[in-house]
């Protein structure tokens, strides 16, 4: 269990949200796991249980208590792991496509996390139980680069990381048709879709999002994009690239499925300091046989 700690509010702080406040100054957790938090009542205001809606005002008192890490029920299962690096702090894998990062509802076991179980040792607990080690996700569709923490430390390091952009994102995309630039920025906000709630969407309300983006090549009825990622909203990509005109070929929720089984984009490269010694590391993972037989070089520099 991490040692308590509280915060109090001062006067530029009073009339925020508690979940918004806490968010910014735990960047450790997401804010999913701090209401859960809330919920349980290991998170407290001036002692008392509260809820995350709530506005806090000046002298407030919020008190976190981080409880011990349930040992996870999850099912370790012999999935094999195609693996970029490990040390004792983290393990980087190249993640197949189809293969789900964590359980859920519809998908109980099978995943990532299921595999990490049997090959990991330990996991970082502070994702909580359904989640051990799990820094960041990509989607189920989407191919390449992951990195999982080990310790809580790692974790936390990591996370940081990820919230303050420090990460290098950069992926592969198949995209429709050819733009008639080779380069550029997409810089465009993104939120919930105002009437299919299930998607994304560029929209004025939405949060901040900046996708560089260059021409790497051509295939049969597309463009080979490298996109490297300035902030980590929910599809951005695949939002970014709809928006710009040129939705990822295969992608049946931003563009349709044409002749592909899935959204051609791919996770090719992840850079980051290590939580352990402190260097930057970089890693790749290998261009996939999919984007190969679309007409994709093996290998770009």
């Amino acid at each position: 269990m991490d040692a308590p700690r509280s915060f109090r509010i001062t006067p530029a702080d009073a009339g925020t949200r508690l979940d918004h406040f806490l968010a910014a100054c735990i960047t450790e957790f997401s804010r999913s796991r701090l209401q859960a938090l809330i919920a349980s009542a290991d998170i407290t205001l001036n002692g008392f249980p509260t809820r995350p809606g709530a506005k806090v005002r000046d002298g407030d008192l919020i008190s976190i208590t981080i409880p011990a890490a349930t040992p996870s029920e999850t099912l370790a299962q012999d999935i094999p792991l195609a693996v970029l690096f490990e040390d004792d702090d983290l393990i980087v894998v190249n993640k197949p496509v189809g293969l789900v990062v964590h359980p859920a509802a519809g998908n109980p076991d099978g995943t990532l996390v299921n595999a990490l179980l049997h090959h990991c040792t330990t996991l970082s607990g502070i994702g909580g139980v359904q989640r051990p080690g799990i820094v960041h996700r990509l989607d189920k569709e989407t191919s390449g680069c992951l990195v999982a923490a080990k310790s809580d430390a790692a974790h936390q390091a990591l996370v940081r990381q990820f919230a303050g952009r420090e990460v290098g994102k950069i992926y592969l995309a198949l995209a429709a048709g050819k733009p008639s630039q080779i380069s550029g920025t997409i810089d465009q906000p993104i939120g919930r879709h105002p009437v299919a709630r299930q998607k994304m969407a560029v929209c004025t309300k939405g949060r901040a999002a900046r996708t560089s983006w260059r021409v790497r090549g051509e295939v049969p009825g597309g463009t080979i994009i490298e996109c490297t990622l300035h902030t980590g909203r929910t599809h951005q990509i695949r939002v970014h690239l709809k928006h710009f005109g040129h939705p990822v070929l295969g992608d049946e929720v931003y563009g349709k499925r044409d002749a592909y089984f899935r959204q051609m984009l791919h996770a090719w490269r992840l850079a980051f300091t290590h939580p352990g010694n402190g260097e930057r590391v970089s890693f790749e993972s290998p261009i996939p046989a999919d984007f190969i037989e679309a007409g994709c070089p093996p290998h770009l520099p």
